[in-house]
């Protein structure tokens, strides 16, 4: 039987940086990486569009750590530890250049997730690191001072082993034998089924919005740019709205109204003021085809004929009921949303191991001496803009330190 200093399961960001680092620290290890799959790092190379969002231009650990809908105390300390500007100084150190784009968001320069890809296989094959491809943990226990490893394709030794699985229910059943709670998992980040006449046609169109989400149980709101999609609306102000509201939305069956603000920072009464003056400045003009407020053409016009004006109505035509209409739909447009549909890039689940029972400190398990666990497997989500991705290398980086020690 293959023993090992460290067996890591899981072939994902959070596991591959975990070996790196433990191995960089004492480069005497022994060390594995298991993977269910016939590939690793599957979830980085479709992440970003395919350039991989490493992380997000916060350096503050406060204002980091509010970006985790769950895991914002418990991250706190770890980020003091290791964070951004860790995160950009280690890829650069290995060779990868990173930029800042305008809304936060840190990628390669390269645009293309193969080169952080690379740079892990790299590393590995540099700190002879094993990687196990087509190993799937069926067991794992300890067994007096070691951690005996069941897999598909033998069993195997470790003094310590880490989880680094991500949301699989397959894992999480085994951590429940061990003692370890299990916060039920519901989706994360999805985008929300509408389908309504005033956004019908329009897939593409982006534009930054207000949403509030109003039900009698929930009261959210989020700022940012919204995506119409051919089957509802996306984009990061919905997905905020949707790791906030990850556990409520899913006791409503994800079925609520949200209120959509066209125009954000404006109230109904202040564009009801400057539609007067339109109506005025703009007499024989037809409402239809004169766009204002910067809105895209084609969702001003849905909008104009949501609020009940009729294709060749002119400025000058407009009564005091139209005008309030208008100025309701660009401010308060309530949507009717039914059901969801999953954020394919950055598939991501609420739930996971109870955080109470994690040393933020190491990642350790307080039920089990040397057992690691990091990244998704944990009750920590975030919204999205790189900061999953944050977790797991600052999860990964501290559980290496602890690991490589004696």
């Amino acid at each position: 039987m293959q023993h090992f200093d460290i067996i890591i399961i899981g072939g994902g960001a959070a596991g591959f940086f975990t070996a790196i680092n433990a191995a960089e620290f004492n480069p005497n290890l022994k060390i594995a990486i298991f993977e269910r799959g016939k590939e690793v790092l599957t979830k980085v190379k479709i992440s970003g569009g395919g350039r991989c969002n490493v992380s997000h231009a916060e350096f503050i650990p406060k204002e980091l750590s509010l970006n985790y809908p769950r895991g914002e105390k418990e991250l706190l300390g770890p980020f003091h530890g290791f964070m951004t500007g860790d995160t950009m100084e280690w890829f650069e150190k290995k060779g990868i250049e990173l930029k800042i784009e305008d809304d936060g968001r840190i990628f390669p320069v390269s645009d293309d997730s193969q080169s952080i890809i690379n740079c892990f296989l790299q590393e590995t094959e540099r700190l002879k690191i094993q990687v196990f491809k087509s190993h799937a943990v069926q067991n794992f226990q300890k067994e007096e001072k070691c951690w005996m490893v069941k897999s598909s394709k033998g069993d195997f030794s470790a003094d310590k082993i880490m989880l680094a699985t991500g949301s699989n229910p397959k894992m999480w059943n085994m951590l429940k034998k061990l003692g370890h709670e299990i916060i039920e998992p519901v989706p994360s980040l999805f985008t929300f089924n509408i389908q309504d006449a005033r956004i019908k046609d329009l897939p593409g169109i982006a534009t930054e919005a207000e949403v509030k989400i109003n039900s009698k149980n929930v009261t959210l709101e989020s700022k940012g740019p919204l995506l119409i999609t051919h089957w509802g609306m996306s984009g990061p102000g919905i997905l905020k709205l949707s790791a906030w509201g990850a556990r409520d939305l899913e006791k409503l069956n994800y079925q609520f109204e949200i209120l959509v603000n066209w125009l954000p920072g404006f109230t109904s009464e202040d564009i009801l003021s400057s539609l007067k003056d339109l109506k005025t400045k703009l007499a024989k003009q037809q409402v239809v085809k004169n766009a204002q407020f910067d809105l895209p053409k084609r969702l001003w016009k849905n909008l104009v004929i949501g609020s009940g004006i009729a294709e060749g109505t002119t400025w000058a035509d407009l009564n005091k009921n139209q005008l309030q209409n208008l100025s309701d739909q660009l401010t308060a447009a309530i949507f009717k949303v039914n059901g969801k549909s999953t954020f394919k890039e950055e598939f991501v689940t609420a739930g996971g191991v109870n955080l109470k029972e994690i040393n933020f400190k190491t990642f350790e398990s307080k039920l089990h001496k040397n057992l690691f666990l990091a990244g998704e497997v944990l009750n920590i989500d975030a919204i999205t803009g790189g900061f999953n991705f944050q977790n797991a290398w600052t999860g990964g980086f501290l559980a290496a330190k602890a690991m490589s020690e004696d």
